[in-house]
């Protein structure tokens, strides 16, 4: 069936979603002509990206993610912005993933005119998913989305998979769970913009004011990411909406600092030279495992190696010899 690019294009830059979201089918499916069109459409659609304010979102377990991003999103909304929210989670195996668990507890955002709630392509390979996500995310502000929230839904590399990818990356926390700094990584401290104490509503304001001053002591102990930004505390209740206005603010702040010097767009240089080395080393691997002398002799290195008759090295080096075949 002949793809309609032109089709695509059109509707995307009118700002139609059902052709949206066919686009992003598209970029999500691993047909060869289906990958291909994307491709066209994406690099026609180019010059019309770039934009939007790409926010990344993670948070430990309980940190009411949903909550905060429905009522961010909600907030963004009412002030005339059209909001696009994506989702990483390379740790569920079934289509879809936990996402669509997160699009009917976003309730209100999910039926915004203004908003879009779209899962990522999940099955454990967060290398696929990050490369969909990326392009899924130019899709979306060439369809006029100016702000992109991409959310962290598994643990692990995708928070810093999804830092390597946006403007200001947020760590969402919650006070009164023991240990503070538990259950947080330091690498994840380092590719923070802001850390977000959520839930500071109730009986849990002084155990957040508390929380909030053992995390800024512990962003004192790192470099900061950036010469120019210091990563600040902040804390709000989704619940009740209240902070949600100084975390816009600190984030349009953050854009106009790093804007100003220069720093934003080497940002986003940076990351579409990393994004161009990511491809190609994943294309060479699936180029690699998929050749039919390698599928063949892999099975037979890999029974050596469990039975302790070659080493990883030795295998590897056979393995690769074939290239110059």
């Amino acid at each position: 069936m002949q793809i309609d690019i032109e089709g695509h294009i059109n509707g995307i830059l009118n700002q139609n979603r059902l052709m949206l979201a066919r686009t992003i089918t598209l970029i999500e499916s691993t047909l060869p002509a289906h990958q291909q069109a994307a491709r066209t459409i994406i690099d026609r659609l180019l010059p019309q990206t770039g934009k939007s304010v790409r926010l990344g979102i993670t948070g430990v377990p309980g940190a009411g993610k949903s909550t905060f991003i429905e009522s961010f999103g909600t907030m963004l909304t009412s002030m005339g912005h059209k909001v696009a929210v994506l989702a990483i989670d390379p740790s569920s195996t079934r289509s879809g993933g936990s996402i669509l668990g997160d699009k009917t507890r976003m309730e209100k955002l999910s039926v915004d005119p203004h908003a879009f709630i779209r899962p990522s392509p999940s099955g454990g390979n967060l290398g696929g998913v990050a490369k969909k996500t990326r392009e899924v995310m130019l899709a979306c502000e060439a369809a006029g989305f100016d702000v992109i929230i991409i959310e962290t839904v598994g643990v692990g590399q995708s928070e810093t998979t999804v830092a390597s990818m946006v403007d200001f990356f947020m760590v969402l926390m919650i006070a009164g769970a023991g240990d503070e700094l538990q259950g947080i990584k330091k690498g994840v401290l380092e590719v923070a913009d802001t850390i977000v104490i959520n839930k500071s509503d109730g009986d849990n304001i002084t155990r957040t004011q508390l929380a909030q001053k053992e995390y800024q002591a512990a962003l004192h102990l790192l470099m900061p990411r950036s010469p120019n930004w210091n990563p600040p505390v902040l804390t709000c209740s989704s619940l009740e909406a209240t902070g949600l206005d100084t975390i816009w603010q600190t984030i349009n702040e953050h854009r106009k600092t790093l804007t100003e010097c220069g720093e934003l767009a080497d940002k986003r240089r940076n990351q579409a030279q990393d994004w161009l080395s990511f491809l190609v080393e994943e294309g060479l691997r699936e180029w690699f495992f998929n050749r039919k002398d390698i599928a063949e002799i892999l099975p037979k290195l890999r029974k050596r190696l469990d039975q302790g008759k070659q080493s990883p090295t030795a295998a590897a080096s056979e393995l690769l010899e074939f290239l110059t075949h």
